[in-house]
């Protein structure tokens, strides 16, 4: 019973000394503050804004731009530091006087404030060091400046389809989060001068061009709230890409046509040029896109550049690989033994005396269908015993003469329903032609004109639509 009366009379004291520590605390934060602001605060009601029963407050805006620090577009925001200025009348913190009154900013929490917030911000924060860094300011009239200095990050939609000859149009837009049209009003206080602080700042890879204001409306299912927004435009600058992009991709293309003058008997020289600029550039096209996004979504004017540089080196590589198969044909074309004699007639010879036959009257094709017989019977002869055994050329036309008068109508019978495939053979033939390649050694030749002369015409296609349109 003793120690429980011992606790309860410790406890009471301790009470009791709390309370005598607090009421000199309270008399002395009374004392410090002036009469004007002891005056201003007594009885004020800082959850009621102004003008509460006489329709909404109006409240002006201003920026400074500080810096912008990072544009990323990979997650398509950027991020700001910005000075925030809101003026607005509160008619209960009229004073006596004509000078302003500049508060400390831990004050602010016994005053109405707007409750303003930035819409697509990500993160966003307060600068505290070495104080919070806020600013009230009471003028005599009632006029509340309320400064403050906040980092945010905020979302930008970028469209980068021209990238790097880009322009993109960003935001920061400001609304009421609680009060709609009928409580609060924004307005810039300035116009479009409301924003300062764009026309000294320095980018990295950016051009500030254009910047302005506006007004409007966020209508939302709990009904519509002020909004101010301020649009800045962006140009980025090329000549870092240029740089570290374009050039060396034009090198390398540039780089593949050295194989041109290089013989094609050097397997391994130009094997190794081709091989080597293809992966080069395979490297250069990574390495581009590490600072993008990786959506599908986008075909960027940097792809297509890069697109065009890797296919103008692969067609290098493959230019050679044609004409060496073609060399290697025309070699073992020339090895190949002559299986006709140079009286006999090829088969293309034979095939147009068969279309010339088909076209005459079947009265002046019955004597030359005997000579046709005979020649074609003494090419088929002859190619099959050329080949065994060269020496017996006069039993191959003595046995020609006999064959022809036994097999003639058989022959003859047999030839004339086969004109239309003929005919077909014959263009085809008259195709294949204009694509054959006389001169293998030609090719390289006719690459060291083509190539360079494509190559220029398409980058003018390419750089006049990427910059005027």
């Amino acid at each position: 019973m003793c120690s429980l009366k011992c606790c309860s009379l410790r406890a009471l004291f301790l009470l009791m000394l709390c309370r005598s520590m607090q009421i000199p605390e309270a008399e002395g934060k009374g004392e410090i503050l002036p009469p004007t602001i002891q005056k201003i605060i007594k009885g004020y009601n800082k959850y009621l804004r102004p003008f509460f029963d006489n329709g909404p407050v109006s409240v002006g805006m201003s920026l400074d731009i500080a810096s912008i620090d990072t544009i990323s577009e990979i997650n398509m925001d950027y991020t700001a530091t910005i000075f925030l200025r809101q003026r607005w009348t509160d008619e209960r913190l009229c004073f006596d006087g004509n000078k302003s009154l500049s508060l400390d900013g831990r004050l602010v929490e016994m005053l109405w404030v707007p409750d303003t917030f930035i819409v697509d911000s990500k993160k966003s924060f307060l600068h505290d060091i070495t104080v919070e860094n806020r600013l009230i300011r009471i003028y005599p009239n009632g006029t509340v400046l309320y400064a403050l200095r906040i980092t945010t990050t905020v979302a930008c939609s970028m469209d980068l389809t021209k990238y790097p000859m880009d322009k993109q149009t960003c935001t920061l837009q400001l609304e009421s989060w609680g009060y709609n049209i009928n409580d609060v009003m924004f307005y810039w206080t300035r116009g479009n001068d409301s924003v300062r602080g764009l026309d000294t700042l320095r980018l990295a890879q950016y051009t500030v061009e254009d910047h302005f204001t506006s007004v409007s409306e966020a209508v939302y299912e709990t009904g519509r709230y002020p909004k101010l927004v301020f649009h800045f435009e962006l140009k980025r600058n090329i000549l870092y890409f240029i740089l570290e992009t374009y050039v060396p991709s034009i090198l390398l293309v540039v780089l593949s046509w050295v194989s041109f003058w290089i013989s094609q008997s050097s397997v391994p020289a130009r094997i190794c040029i081709g091989v080597t600029t293809v992966l080069t550039m395979t490297t250069l096209m990574m390495g581009a896109r590490t600072s993008l996004p990786n959506a599908n979504c986008f075909i960027k004017a940097i792809d297509v550049y890069l697109g065009i540089c890797f296919s103008f080196i692969f067609g290098a590589l493959l230019e050679y690989a044609v004409a060496h198969f073609c060399t290697l044909h025309r070699l073992s074309s020339k090895e190949l033994p002559k299986c006709l004699t140079p009286c006999e007639p090829g088969p293309t010879e034979t095939v147009s005396k068969l279309m010339a036959k088909a076209e005459e009257p079947p009265a002046a094709r019955k004597d030359e269908d005997d000579e046709a017989e005979e020649e074609r019977n003494g090419v088929l002869a002859a190619v099959a015993n050329s080949c065994s055994a060269p020496d017996n050329t006069n039993k191959i036309y003595s046995h020609k003469s006999s064959t022809t008068s036994i097999d003639g109508k058989r022959e003859r019978s047999k030839y004339s329903g086969c004109i239309s495939p003929m005919s077909v053979m014959k263009r085809l033939c008259c195709i294949f032609d204009c694509f054959h390649v006389k001169n293998p050694y030609h090719i390289d030749n006719y690459a060291r004109f083509s190539f360079p002369l494509s190559f220029i015409i398409i980058n003018v296609f390419y750089w006049v639509y990427y910059l005027y349109f």
